[in-house]
Order: structure tokens, then sequence, then C-alpha cells
């Protein structure tokens, strides 16, 4: 801590002067107490990084200083310096918070040597605080990486929403991160010591999806051979995340317009009332609001899930957080694969760059962790990248020409540029795309593509 400020305190002046002369040349910045009593006026009005204090002197010695600096400034690092040093003493100033103590008389290399370890604790807690400070600042959200305007305000908004009760319906494109934001809510609020129960609600046909959420009673249908509680009375006082709630059919958003509404529930089968003391928080990547013109969605079930909304920015808003994404990752994934890597080179960062990203973060975070494992040297290489990155070969997404489509023809052509690239392969299609199995059958029966 080249800089860094030191008190000198001794009733020696050829001793302080000694001294001041070492540390100076070492590039501190000393200033000089001949007393206790100066010593603790001297701190009593600056904060220093180091207290060099003698042991023995007239009045107030150097324990008293060393208690009182501690007192005034805990973080502050003190060493004792004396010519009688006995384990009594030494004990005694570690006791009181001392770092070490030096044993007149000192040679010079032991001088630099322990004002330098003393200097290393002192930053070594500077920034252990600092980034505790980093973290609580952040709140829950230190997994939602990046610096651009668009994830600051996102972290902003999640600190002003967390601490309420109110739903959140939580919108973005497939693989931005939107269960990560509802999650993020969950751990700032004063539910974080509760559960957090997430469903993907287009992973069910109707009647499962009410037995996940709503639970049944004992012979409720065949098979229901016992009572079993819902997601809705499991959660208790904490937080469920109904995910791709758009999939969620118009019967089932009967029932949950209800629960918002009443706060109440019967489980499949039951006759009795069950209280909902849950936050609810939903996502979709849909436009509700198109889906209600549509006749899809229920009007009424929109404007109550609609009460926050907090929009997740696609990756192609946020290009500048890329690199800090991908460092994450290699630092997530190198360690699985036995590698150290140190980060990713300029021309590849180029091309991830360069890239469209259809299936937002989660795409990102396959294609590093599959650079990861190809990689063979420090740093991610071009080569390390799938071709379409690289450009040495016909782009997966195959761009609409000219000619003005709707949406729903961009997203068919789409899937099938996928299909045909993963080799018809839907397991595979699905983790391209970013969306479960269920959801993608569900697409290719709306396109007439499911056969």
């Amino acid at each position: 801590m080249t800089g860094a400020s030191v008190l000198i305190v001794d009733d020696e002046p050829i001793a302080v002067e000694n001294l001041a002369h070492i540390l100076r040349r070492e590039g501190y910045r000393t200033l000089s107490a001949s007393s206790g009593e100066e010593a603790v006026e001297t701190l009593a009005a600056n904060e220093f990084d180091l207290v060099l204090t003698d042991l023995r002197m007239k009045g107030m010695d150097g324990l008293a200083v060393l208690a009182e600096s501690k007192r005034l400034w805990p973080d502050t690092e003190v060493v004792v310096m004396t010519g009688h040093a006995t384990v009594t003493t030494a004990v005694e100033a570690m006791r009181l918070g001392a770092c070490h103590y030096l044993t007149k008389p000192y040679g010079l290399e032991e001088v630099r040597a322990t004002v330098a370890e003393a200097m290393d604790k002192r930053r070594l807690r500077q920034e252990v605080a600092r980034l505790s400070r980093q973290v609580a600042d952040l709140g829950a959200t230190p997994l939602i990486i990046g610096e651009s305007p668009a994830v600051q305000a996102l972290r902003d908004n999640i600190h002003h929403i967390a601490p309420t009760d109110s739903t959140v319906l939580i919108l973005g494109e497939t693989g931005t991160g939107k269960e990560l934001v509802a999650r993020a809510i969950h751990e700032s609020s004063s539910r974080n010591a509760k559960r957090f129960l997430a469903i993907n609600c287009g992973a069910f046909n109707e009647d499962l999806l009410a037995n996940e959420l709503f639970g049944h009673e004992k012979g409720a249908f065949s098979g229901a051979l016992a009572l079993k509680k819902g997601l809705m009375e499991v959660a208790g006082d904490g937080t469920i995340f109904l995910d791709e709630i758009g999939e969620m059919s118009l019967t089932m958003q009967v029932r949950l317009l209800r629960v918002l509404q009443e706060r109440k529930f019967f489980r499949v089968g039951g006759t009795q009332e069950i209280d909902v003391t849950a936050r609810i928080l939903a996502a979709t990547n849909k436009n509700l609001r198109a889906e209600v013109d549509l006749g899809l969605f229920r009007a009424d079930l929109y404007y109550r899930l609609n009460v926050i909304t907090l929009r997740v920015p696609p990756l192609s808003e946020r290009r500048q957080d890329i690199p800090i994404l991908a460092g994450y990752f290699i630092s997530k994934y190198s360690p699985g694969v036995g590698k150290k890597l140190e980060g990713v080179s300029a021309e590849a960062v180029r091309l991830l760059m360069a890239y469209d990203y259809p299936g937002n973060i989660r795409e990102l975070e396959n294609i590093v962790q599959r650079a990861v494992i190809m990689a063979t040297g420090r740093l991610i290489e071009p080569a390390d990248l799938p071709q379409d990155l690289r450009g040495d070969a016909p782009s997966l997404v195959k761009h609409a020409a000219p000619e003005m489509i709707t949406l729903e023809e961009l997203e068919r052509r789409h899937i099938e540029a996928v299909l045909e690239h993963c080799e018809g392969n839907r397991t595979k299609a699905a983790e391209v795309l970013g969306i479960d199995r269920v959801s993608l059958w569900r697409k290719l029966k709306r396109y007439g593509m499911a056969e």
C-alpha cells in the first residue's frame, strides 16, 4: 500500500526520525507523536492505515495508545515496539488487537517486512469490507450479471419491488433469465427465509397443472390413494413462480384468477377452502396484451397479473455485457473440466459480440460451455466457437427475405431451420430454442409439424 499513512509514536526523537526516514523511502506518508497523549489527540482527528507505537513512554503507554486506536479506528493496524519484550506484554498487546510487535533494536529489513505485513492485512480487511458492502448493495441480485444501463435499471427495479407483496409479471424473450429475476425478487424480500417454488405452466396439461398447483384429496380420482398438497399450499408464506403463464388454458386461468382475487382455493376433489398466503410471481415470453385481443388469455387475469411489470432485456439490448457474462460462464464451467482458462481472445470476443443470440443468455451459456470443453490453450479462441459464430458455415438462423411475413410464419421457419440443423432431434432442437420439449411439441402441433 504505497502512499499509505503511518503514525509513529515514540518519546525518543532519534527513534522517530529513523523510522520516518525508513518508511518515507518505502513510499509511506508519516506523521509523528512524542507521547501517548499527543498520539490520542492526533488519532481523534485523523485515521491512519498503521500506528507504530513504543510500549514504554512517560504518561500514557503504548498499550493505552493501542486500545484507544482500536476504539477510534477498529480497522487501523497497530504494531507495538519495545526494548523490553516479554511473553506477558506480547500476549497483552495481541489481546488488545496489535497485529505484530517489534523488539528494539530492530533491523531495517525487519521493519520493512513487519510494516508490509501489516499493510497487507489492512488491505485484505478493506477488500473484504468492500465486497461485503457490494453484496449488501446488490441484495439478492449478484447473479444478475452485467453493467449495461438496462441491467442496472433492472436491478434498481428489483430493489424497489422486492419489499412489497404485489404480484409481479416478468416479461422477456426465451433465455433472458426470467426465473433468475423472480428468485432475486424473492431473496430480496422479507419472505427470503421461506420457500421459493417454480413451475412451468407449459410443461403440464390442464389436469396435471391443477393437481400440481392445488393438490388433491384422497380418492379424488382413480389413483389418488392419499391426500396431496399442491404448490399453493406447500409454499406457505414463501413465493410461487408461474413460468410460461401464457401457456395456461382458459379454464386454469379462471381458477388462478380466483386465487389472486380471493386468496383461496380448493384442492381437486375438496370441499374446504384453503387460504393462500404466498406471493405470486408470473412470467411469459408472449405478448399477453395481444393474446387477450385474440381471446387466448383472459383480460381480467391479465389486469390482475399486470400490477407491476418487469421487462428483462434481451441480450441484443445489452451487448456490452457479453464479455462479462462470458467470463462468468468460463469461471463456472472451467473447474468441472479441469482447466484454468484465463478468458477469451480479442478475436473470439469480437465474434461473440457480433452474434444475434436468438436464445439470449441461455444460448451464450451453452456456447461458452462448449468452448470451455474445446479449448486447448489459456484463452478461448475463434476455433473453439461454433461454426455459426465463425461465419464459415451457413447461419443457423435463416433471416427472412425482404418479403413481409407474420411473426408466426417467422417462428415456424425458424423452428423448421433448427430441426433441420438438429437432424430432426426434437430434444436437441428444444435446447437450441431455449424451450422445453413439451412447449416445442405444442408449437409443432400448432404449425402442423407434429407428425
